[in-house]
């Protein structure tokens, strides 16, 4: 039978299950990746679970969110982080070396393999024609100790490229394209694969920008094959041996299917404060812009930054753009140096940062109140920028790198007649550097017994949480629109993420920016309390942070319009009823602190998928769409305590 290369990604380690769309299925996996704005969390729950040494065939820990001391909390999080990869046998990634996801595609990533991250953009190893999934931090955890990852099978949604893109267009506008069709929930509950003659242009390096978007389109991951473009890929960064070809059969079907004809696209850019606001960059030209940053795992690659660079040569920004640049990896910078590149960039007048997310998570380069702030970045969401009144757009190299010069949000064809600007088209070198001194290999085990985690006073362990009770009453405590974010959720940033080892101090900024009372209210309501949102409730990172500070604030239900797919399964994982409107229409009638009321809920949750509630006084009739393992795992109040009854 004919597949394509998601079907035989999934084939190839399926354990428990049928690929039917909207089934359960268990995975196994080969690789996982964490990062320090998540790997604490993990680290603590392998902890708590005991482990001895990981199961996985390779785990990285990686340090490129948090890279901002200024106090001790995020250094002591790193010396944590690095006697825990000491102790459980994972790799480790200094601060410094890099953004995971590009440092992971340069340096681990392989052809064939599953891998899952506790963070959203995990995705982005799609790029090399693997299976790569962000989940939440528990997720990852149960898959280093040797767990499959149990997710439902998803729709395979073929997008077919064909023709080659014009001058001044590149891989992110392809990604924008699919966010001006679609939106930030076209992609839920399908795996994009890409495929078509207009592969052929793509670098493996432009794969991982469109594969590390397709997040905020809310898919499951995105998958490109393992063709030539990777096979070069992998010989230029020193990896051949790595290569293993994987491309869809001659005959193979999609679920869904869609085309883009890439010779008509044009430069893109997502609007604030939403990935999925996006109009051509022509209809927005001449808006004042006064920051631009580029770098991310968004468009981390070296030409994303030659380009930049080639474009500035010879000229200075205007006076009014601070233009910032994260080299996203050491490699990279390195790369800049040796090029050239780099020199263009300093004499332009752009700041040089280390090499990390910076900006992109909130760790400095807010920009000023109110003024527009062009990034390379996936997000945009409101505030995550670091300032709260941001006003950040999402744009392609280009599109930055040409705005910097004019101080308005340009278009870059313009540049050709304005500044007699050629398209520039950058010699990539045919071998990348290639610095592996601060990857640290795991510790044989017998060393690795005798290592203890370092933890600093910042560090608590996990709280714990209690069985779902049969009957619930509670105040719903907010009442929310469609498309709420983890950033609203759980903000991050240089103030928040600092705490991200200490629940309940963490759990005071929770849903801060849609209501500052809310931790207050919630730590008065004894019996717990409940959350009523719209559509996509939850969309965004993976961090679980999102789910455990609410749970700890006494949250134990949210009943939505639908969820996004990584929050949904966190708020399982940790004990929280995930619940949807048969009729949407009855989100309507629900007002804050309206009284809701379950009765016989445990049984219910046994007994099928229908759960009444009375809400305001009034029945609402609700489902759920959790599997007989997520309801049980409800029950006992996340998969921690039930792992631990089951031991």
């Amino acid at each position: 039978m004919s597949q394509n290369v998601a079907q035989k990604l999934i084939a190839d380690h399926l354990v428990e299950g049928e690929m039917t769309p909207g089934s359960e299925i268990a995975l196994t996996v080969d690789q996982t990746l964490t990062q320090d704005a998540t790997g604490t969390m993990v680290m603590l729950e392998l902890e708590a679970m005991g482990l001895d040494r990981i199961q996985t065939e390779l785990s990285v820990q990686y340090v490129d969110h948090n890279l901002l001391q200024t106090d001790e909390k995020n250094p002591d999080d790193h010396l944590f982080l690095q006697s825990a990869a000491q102790r459980f046998g994972l790799w480790f990634s200094k601060a410094g070396n890099g953004v995971s996801h590009p440092v992971h595609q340069s340096r681990f990533g392989r052809p064939g393999a599953t891998m899952i991250g506790s963070d959203s953009h995990t995705c982005a190893a799609g790029a090399l024609g693997m299976l790569a999934i962000g989940v939440g931090g528990l997720e990852v955890a149960m898959a280093m100790a040797g767990q499959p990852l149990y997710v439902e099978m998803p729709e395979i949604w073929g997008v077919e490229l064909t023709g080659d893109l014009p001058d001044w267009v590149s891989a992110k506008d392809v990604i924008l394209e699919l966010l001006r069709r679609h939106d930030v929930k076209g992609g839920v509950g399908r795996i994009i694969e890409y495929h078509g003659p207009g592969l052929a242009q793509l670098t493996a390096m432009d794969r991982h920008v469109i594969a590390n978007m397709g997040a905020e389109l809310g898919a499951t991951t995105s998958v490109f094959p393992a063709d030539d473009a990777v096979r070069e890929y992998l010989e230029a960064v020193g990896r051949a041996d790595d290569y293993t070809r994987i491309v869809a059969d001659d005959d193979a079907t999609y679920d869904v299917e869609e085309h883009i004809d890439l010779s008509t696209l044009e430069p893109l850019i997502a609007k604030p404060s939403s990935p999925g606001n996006v109009v051509p960059v022509s209809q927005v030209s001449d808006e004042d812009v006064f920051q631009v940053v580029v770098g991310s795992s968004a468009n981390p690659g070296l030409r994303d930054f030659a380009v930049v660079a080639e474009i500035l040569q010879g000229t200075q920004t205007s006076d009014q753009v601070s233009v910032d640049i994260n080299p996203t990896s050491r490699e990279v910078l390195a790369d800049l140096i040796t090029g050239g590149w780099m020199t263009s960039l300093v004499a332009s007048g752009a700041r040089i940062h280390q090499s990390g997310c910076m900006g992109c998570i909130g760790m400095g380069q807010a920009p000023a109140s109110g003024r527009n702030s062009l990034r390379t970045m996936p997000r945009n969401f409101p505030g995550r920028s670091g300032t709260e009144e941001d006003a950040v757009w999402l744009c392609s190299p280009e599109t930055a790198a040409a705005s910097a010069l004019t101080g308005k949000i340009t278009d870059p064809r313009e540049l050709a007649s304005s500044h007699r600007i050629q398209y520039p088209k950058p010699q990539m070198p045919e071998h990348y550097s290639a610095y592996d001194d601060m990857l640290l290999a795991p510790l044989d085990p017998e060393k690795a017994a005798q290592v203890e985690l370092v933890k600093g006073p910042n560090i608590a362990s996990l709280p714990d949480f209690e069985p779902l009770r049969d009957r619930l009453e509670a105040p719903a405590l907010l009442v929310m629109g469609d498309n709420v974010s983890t950033d609203e959720i759980m903000p991050a940033g240089s103030r928040v993420l600092p705490y991200r080892s200490n629940i309940p101090k963490i759990a005071e900024f929770s849903f801060e920016r849609i209501d500052p009372t809310y931790s207050q209210r919630a730590s008065a309501a004894q019996g717990g309390h409940v959350v009523v949102a719209g559509a996509n409730y939850g969309q965004g990172s993976s961090r679980e942070h999102a789910v455990i500070a609410p749970r700890y604030l006494g949250l134990r239900a949210v009943i939505a319009k639908s969820f996004a797919r990584i929050h949904w399964q966190n708020l399982a994982n940790f004990g929280i009823l995930a619940l949807e409107f048969d009729d949407p229409d009855a989100y309507g009638s629900i007002a804050q602190d309206d009284e809701v009321v379950f009765e016989d809920l445990r049984s219910a949750l046994k007994s099928g998928t229908r759960i009444s509630a009375q809400i305001g006084g009034r029945d609402v009739a609700l489902h759920h769409r959790l599997s007989d393992r997520q309801v049980d795992m409800v029950l006992e109040g996340g998969r921690i305590p039930q792992a631990a009854k089951r031991a």
